[in-house]
């Protein structure tokens, strides 16, 4: 589903996202600089239940964040050479270890993102306040039709 949100509606969306996610789910983020992947992560990570304020984890790949209702994992690959070395920081481990992975600049490591994700991608959109935000979840169909159901789609 694609739709045109204002930076509201986006917070909005990542507080629902928040509370409806469950143990080792990973959720995609794709967007060029600046179309609001971080300050999306931000927020769900507040209503997540994160005590630490979140940074971007650019210089170490990826910032675990124990505080909230389970474990979040914040990745950001933008900085991999080549997709391979997502597996030298654990990769597998943390999106098979009870908690949820939320990774910015995914659309670097698509052939290794597990089978089952939630999928959101941000594009600049015509007003400067709003963003076109295609979201979908991946990988199953039952889960999809839920998802689809649960956020308007």
């Amino acid at each position: 589903m694609e739709k045109v949100l204002t930076f509201n509606q986006i917070d909005e969306f990542a507080k629902k996202l928040a509370n409806y996610v469950e143990e080792n789910t990973v959720i995609a983020l794709i967007g060029e600089l600046g179309t609001g992947k971080t300050t999306f992560t931000k927020t769900f990570a507040k209503e997540f239940g994160v005590k630490e304020n979140l940074k971007s984890p650019t210089f170490n790949y990826v910032l675990e964040y124990l505080s909230g209702r389970m474990p979040l994992y914040h990745f950001d690959v933008y900085r991999l050479c080549n997709s391979e070395e997502i597996y030298e920081i654990g990769y597998e481990d943390y999106i098979n270890n009870g908690g949820v992975a939320l990774i910015e600049w995914a659309n670097i490591i698509l052939e290794d993102l597990p089978k089952e994700y939630i999928r959101i991608e941000f594009k600049y959109a015509e007003k400067e306040n709003e963003r076109l935000v295609d979201i979908k979840y991946i990988g199953n169909k039952e889960k999809e039709a839920k998802f689809n159901v649960d956020f308007g789609n």
